[in-house]
């Protein structure tokens, strides 16, 4: 069965799953759904990663979480996710230090259900690809960007591609926030 990316239009999948949130025993796990960000006029960043413990990965969630606040700033909710589950989340946030005081939730998406629905897993592996998507508030997405296992991505670009996107506007190439639109 060929399977398809979840694409630019589509609704994104409804889902419930459990993130590590901390490090602080007793609330280190959490329930996260559609609703973080669905009838509460926000946006959704959801960025997955292939797997815990591994090189490029922590580079990414310690950039992606170095800008939470701008994502915040642009009423955007930003969820990191992988395959891996929520007990390898914890003892990778615990054993990494760029990774130990995150304030992004890490998805556990261990039935893979989520990612194969979305049509981001790799089929020998069969973990997520690096794919990141750009959710509106009303569920649909906007953006969807995918990059093979071995290449990281770039955390400001996709603030750039929020931007462009939260205008409404005709955004021309390589435009930048507060540059002008196009007016058609």
């Amino acid at each position: 069965m060929e399977t398809k990316v979840t694409s630019v239009g589509s609704k994104f999948p409804q889902f419930k799953k459990q993130a590590v949130v901390s490090t602080e025993k007793g609330k280190e796990f959490a329930d996260i759904s559609n609703e973080i960000h669905t009838g509460k006029n926000k946006w959704m960043v959801l960025f997955w990663w292939p797997k815990d413990f591994t090189f490029v990965c922590p580079t990414e969630i310690a950039e992606f979480d170095k800008h939470n606040g701008d994502f915040a700033d642009r009423d955007t909710v930003l969820i990191g996710a992988s395959t891996d589950s929520e007990f390898v989340h914890l003892a990778w946030r615990k054993n990494h230090d760029d990774l130990k005081n995150l304030s992004i939730p890490m998805l556990a998406d261990t039935s893979k259900s989520l990612a194969e629905e979305l049509g981001i897993l790799d089929s020998n592996e069969k973990v997520a690809y690096r794919a990141t998507y750009i959710v509106d508030p009303e569920g649909t997405v906007r953006w969807v960007s995918v990059y093979d296992l071995n290449v990281g991505r770039n955390v400001k670009e996709v603030i750039r591609v929020l931007d462009a996107l939260q205008t409404d506007e005709l955004c021309p190439c390589n435009w930048q926030k507060g540059e002008d639109t196009i007016h058609a």
